[in-house]
């Protein structure tokens, strides 16, 4: 306890006033998001979100979630009901302003990290009907899952039915839409695969190169 304390005075002021205010995020987790949460685990952290609604998310242990995230589980919308569950497993990192929206069980695998003003999502809104607004037409809901260990750039939206696979990397403002496999580099609009990680030589190569070595 001394060596915290004297650790604790030796920081510089901006780190000092940081972790007191992760101590207050950090109780303020384990009393009140425990109440309200589907369920909220030990030693999970979020910071001053925009919207939530708790009684549809799932927290495991060890995520941090920074300002402004809008975590929305969407049970009922055009007359129709749904049934969400927004599911962030242990160590995810959720950075600024990221929006996570759904009407069905969307996953988010261990240990992935989400920078700054990520978008994630099960949900599209039909267009079909020109004699109604977008926005008052019914939902079109589909499987969206992020695999373990990805790594997902700032601005990038991760459209409904996409499925990453475990360490996928992608790229600042990427927009995705499909199924990636594992251990690849995503990037672009759309979304398109540039490096797959070979296991042989333990390296990522371009995909140029793996096709020419077939």
């Amino acid at each position: 306890m001394l060596n915290k304390i004297k650790k604790f005075t030796e920081l510089p002021l901006s780190k000092k006033i940081q972790v007191v205010l992760n101590i207050y995020y950090r109780a303020k987790a384990q009393t009140l998001y425990k109440i309200l949460f589907k369920s909220f685990a030990k030693r999970s952290v979020i910071k001053n979100p925009l919207f939530l609604t708790p009684e549809f998310i799932t927290i495991g242990e060890n995520v941090f979630i920074w300002d402004d995230a809008r975590i929305e589980g969407v049970s009922r919308y055009a007359n129709e009901s749904f049934s969400p569950h927004i599911i962030i497993e242990d160590g995810v990192s959720i950075q600024q302003r990221c929006h996570i929206t759904a009407a069905d069980t969307l996953i988010i695998g261990k240990n992935s990290v989400l920078l700054f003003d990520v978008m994630i999502t099960n949900i599209d809104h039909n267009y079909e009907d020109v004699t109604l607004p977008v926005g008052k037409q019914p939902l079109r809901v589909q499987k969206t899952e992020i695999g373990e260990n990805c790594f997902i750039g700032s601005g990038a939206k991760i459209q409904a039915g996409t499925i990453l696979g475990k360490h996928c990397i992608v790229g600042t403002n990427t927009v995705v839409r499909g199924v990636f496999p594992d251990y690849c580099v995503i990037v672009g609009v759309p979304a398109k695969i540039i490096k797959k990680y070979n296991f042989k030589i333990k390296k990522w190569e371009k995909v140029y190169q793996i096709e020419k070595t077939k």
